[in-house]
């Protein structure tokens, strides 16, 4: 499949989950994480197909290292992702959606151990239930990684932001979310925590072959598909 119409799916998905993020964070007020959990939820079913909707750096990483993103890919995938990311947080600004002051977290080592084991939790779902041939064919996968998004944020949220996703992370602090200071926690967190499920995934499921490339080439879900060519 054409580069060009994942990328495009990326960068549509991952642009509405971190508009939904900022102008969720204004308008829903405790709902929020219901809403960010449910556009998660759509743009996955809506992209799956085509580029295997990621939608988030620490996804793509953790679908590398299993195996089924190639590493040609990996790179454009994370640059749509942060470039979505960053436009989605200049449009909720340009609306007036933009929060004035950070929101409140907990001390550092908290917010590191949090959001590395929540977007632990997310990318083993991801890998679990859309690159598994246990899983292969099923119809849940959106809806189990869009409410783990939500079991996430409704946890942690208040130590941590809830971000789980350094595209997230990245708009949120544009947006005037996030402090600036703390982003090296999300990066890092988020990033060993994709890496960590890719581990967990290849240790629980050693039926799976954590470097196999369909020869067709072409993403199923979050991996590769014969009909997506």
């Amino acid at each position: 499949m054409n580069i060009s119409r994942k990328l495009a799916v990326e960068f549509i998905g991952t642009f509405f989950l971190v508009f939904t993020v900022g102008v969720a964070s204004k308008t829903a007020g405790s709902f929020a994480p219901l809403a960010i959990g449910a556009v998660l939820m759509v743009m996955i079913f809506a992209g799956g197909h085509v580029s295997g909707a990621h939608y988030n750096p620490a996804v793509s990483t953790a679908v590398l290292l299993r195996g089924r993103l190639s590493p040609s890919e990996y790179l454009p995938y994370v640059v749509t992702q942060i470039l979505a990311g960053g436009l989605a947080a200049l449009t909720v600004i340009a609306l007036n959606y933009d929060a004035l002051t950070p929101i409140r977290t907990g001390p550092i080592g908290s917010m590191l151990v949090v959001e590395f084991l929540f977007t632990f939790a997310l990318a083993y779902v991801v890998l679990n239930v859309a690159t598994s041939k246990g899983t292969d064919g099923n119809s849940f996968y959106g809806l189990a990684i869009g409410f783990t998004l939500v079991t996430g944020a409704f946890t942690v949220g208040a130590i941590s932001g809830g971000a789980f996703n350094p595209a997230v992370a990245i708009g949120a602090s544009l947006m005037g979310l996030f402090s600036w200071s703390h982003i090296w926690i999300y990066i890092v967190a988020n990033l060993l925590g994709g890496a960590a499920a890719a581990g967990a995934f290849r240790l629980t499921e050693p039926a799976e072959r954590a470097g196999e490339l369909r020869a067709a080439g072409a993403p199923e879900r979050f991996g590769f598909s014969k009909d997506a060519a």
